[in-house]
């Protein structure tokens, strides 16, 4: 099978079923943009190689869950209206976010300040991630009542969830968060 299909050389894309939208289309935007978080927790996790901490085999297994289940939000948003969709998320999906939230949180410094974005690559790519996830539920709030609800909970608690990992991964590789500059 050819990865090129040249069928989109005139600016056009397939929506699952066979529906052709242009590539800058709403639901293109929101899944791409889905796509692009999740090639960046996978840019996030290639940093994590070499490195070691403890939990950090449970923290690449919850991570592979994420990748997963963000195909199937990609699904959802590529699926046009009133359409079965195949793959679908539970809310068992957002409730195992918020129990890691919950837990991770627990085990880093209380928040007494804004922090920066960075530390070690691994957090920072993360901290990206966690941007990129904010604009794919801003693009996903944009497609109106189209969006299963469970979509956007999933991808507004995600974002909340890479905010904690990247604070988790700093914090167990010795990375000191940055607070805002005092003047």
């Amino acid at each position: 099978m050819k990865i090129y299909t040249k069928t989109g050389d005139k600016g056009t894309t397939s929506l699952i079923y066979g529906t052709r939208v242009a590539k800058n289309d709403k639901r293109v935007e929101a899944y791409g943009t889905c796509d692009e978080t999740n090639s960046m927790i996978g840019l996030a996790l290639s940093y994590l190689n070499g490195e070691y901490f403890s939990g950090k085999e449970e923290m690449q297994e919850i991570f592979h869950k994420i990748q997963t289940a963000l195909f199937h939000v990609g699904a959802e948003l590529a699926t046009p209206s009133g359409k079965n969709v195949k793959w679908t998320l539970e809310e068992k999906d957002i409730e195992e976010l918020e129990a890691k939230i919950d837990a991770w949180d627990a085990a880093l410094p209380q928040l007494t300040n804004f922090i920066l974005p960075g530390g070690h690559q691994a957090g920072a790519a993360l901290h990206v991630a966690r941007t990129v996830a904010r604009r794919a539920e801003r693009q996903a709030v944009e497609l109106g009542e189209e969006v299963n609800p469970l979509v956007l909970s999933y991808l507004n608690r995600l974002s909340d969830f890479l905010f904690v990992a990247a604070r988790y991964v700093n914090m167990h590789l010795g990375s000191k968060e940055q607070t805002l500059h005092q003047n």
